[in-house]
């Protein structure tokens, strides 16, 4: 056992920095949540009429929901470059640039005039601004995650790897909340400057969290590679030429999660108003609570997969997103209040069951030399085919059928693939034994991969 290992009997600065790196990685990701998700929201509400006005109908929604795609297409690369950062200097460093990164272009984002004004060039700055939120956020989510679940206790990295994970519903809590607060505080004049204050509030949210992530200590994880000097050269090429199939894997097995959650929090905005005919405040106060149920089963279920295994708790996840596909639609459909609350609830409480241990699950998989990077490509990747094209699909597909029906069927296929991802990933043990080797040549299994025991049945 390190000195750095989190037991009941560690010592109390040990416990005291553990703490720390769980709060400094769950406030500063959920602030990036909250810039990402309110792009989305706006993508949604607001951006059809300020940046394309001249496109009808879906035309405009899709065209928005393209710049919101971009976003996504950016995180791998934002993954790679701060990967290799975060593997080669640190996950703190990494943790710092990443925030203001996704802050700074949130708020200019907020002052970035509509086409009325600056005509195609508001469009374009507008898909400039989302690539570097992109490549924050794609470098955020690996180093936040490792530098919480690298100070947790072997036997509790599904919970602490899950709290990082809350930065989900937090962000998307607090942009919900936001947009909520401005539309009613606004009226009328929000599609035309209200939606800009919750973008713009995004640069103290920025200082509050580096406030709190300057003061967190290096990984130890990461402290140990250094120490043994087994830090990898070019980690981001180390990791692709041993461990494809571990990358590959995890970003597939997000297929069931990642997909589905921006159908549940982001298109359901245009569904709800434009299909099912409901209004757009009762949509966002339905978010809210689903979000706010979110808060409990994260890190619930990032803890079952302490006890009962990784593979077991995701897969039971990705079969309720897939009974659920129909129903969910068919909820919505009633336009009864207590029906679409349920429908909105429920698709996170399964998005949840998958959240929760999905972080543990994919970084288990990489040896700590190369983990930023193997986990952080695996995670971001799944945005480029998941998360990224699916309000785009679910668009199309309502603008030419004018149905739900193959919406529902793509999610079932989205967690047929995820399925499939999931029998195939490699087990811990077998991904540090093939993982990394160091400068001098020698094998770092369960040195660069304490987790190689852990989490799983």
């Amino acid at each position: 056992m390190t000195t750095y290992e989190t037991t009941p009997d560690a010592p109390d600065h040990v416990r005291r920095h553990r703490r720390r790196a769980a709060a400094a990685s769950t406030v500063g990701t959920a602030i990036e949540w909250y810039d990402f998700f309110l792009y989305g929201t706006a993508a949604a509400l607001v951006f059809p009429h300020v940046f394309f006005p001249g496109h009808a109908g879906y035309t405009g929604v899709l065209a928005s929901f393209g710049t919101q795609f971009v976003g996504f297409a950016a995180r791998p690369l934002g993954a790679a470059v701060f990967g290799h950062i975060g593997d080669r200097v640190g996950r703190r460093s990494t943790l710092v640039t990443t925030l203001v990164l996704m802050g700074v272009s949130t708020f200019l984002i907020g002052l970035l005039p509509g086409y009325d004004t600056l005509g195609p060039a508001a469009p374009v700055l507008l898909v400039l601004l989302r690539v570097v939120q992109g490549v924050g956020v794609g470098g955020e989510w690996g180093g936040s995650v490792l530098m919480s679940m690298e100070w947790g206790s072997r036997r509790r990295r599904g919970l602490m790897a899950s709290w990082p994970q809350l930065g989900v519903p937090l962000g998307l809590l607090a942009s919900t909340g936001m947009v909520k607060l401005m539309t009613a505080a606004t009226g009328d004049h929000f599609g035309s400057w209200g939606w800009r204050v919750p973008f713009l509030a995004s640069v103290v949210l920025i200082g509050i969290g580096l406030y709190v992530r300057l003061k967190v200590l290096e990984s130890p994880a990461f402290a140990e590679v250094k120490q043994e000097r087994v830090v990898v050269r070019r980690p981001v090429l180390s990791v692709l030429r041993n461990q494809p199939r571990a990358v590959l894997t995890s970003a597939f097995v997000r297929m069931s999660e990642q997909a589905p959650f921006y159908l549940f929090i982001t298109f359901v905005l245009t569904y709800g108003t434009e299909k099912a005919g409901l209004a757009k405040a009762d949509l966002l106060d339905d978010t809210l609570v689903a979000a706010a149920v979110g808060l409990v089963c994260v890190p619930f279920f990032g803890h079952l997969s302490d006890r009962f295994g990784r593979r077991l708790v995701y897969g039971i996840g990705i079969a309720c997103v897939g009974l659920f596909a129909f129903p969910y639609y068919a909820l919505l459909d009633t336009g009864r209040p207590g029906l679409v609350l349920l429908a909105i609830v429920l698709s996170l409480v399964f998005h949840g069951v998958q959240y929760g241990p999905q972080a543990a699950l994919i970084a288990e998989g990489f040896g700590a030399n190369v983990r930023y990077s193997g986990a952080g490509l695996g995670y971001q990747l799944a945005s480029v085919v998941a998360g990224g094209p699916a309000p785009l699909i679910a668009a199309a597909i309502l603008e030419h059928t004018g149905s739900s029906t193959w919406i529902s069927w793509y999610i079932v296929g989205c967690c047929a693939a995820a399925m499939t991802a999931l029998l195939l990933m490699p087990r811990p043990a077998t991904a540090s034994a093939a993982a990394t080797t160091g400068p001098r040549g020698s094998t770092t299994a369960d040195r660069a991969n304490p987790a190689s025991t852990g989490g799983e049945a």
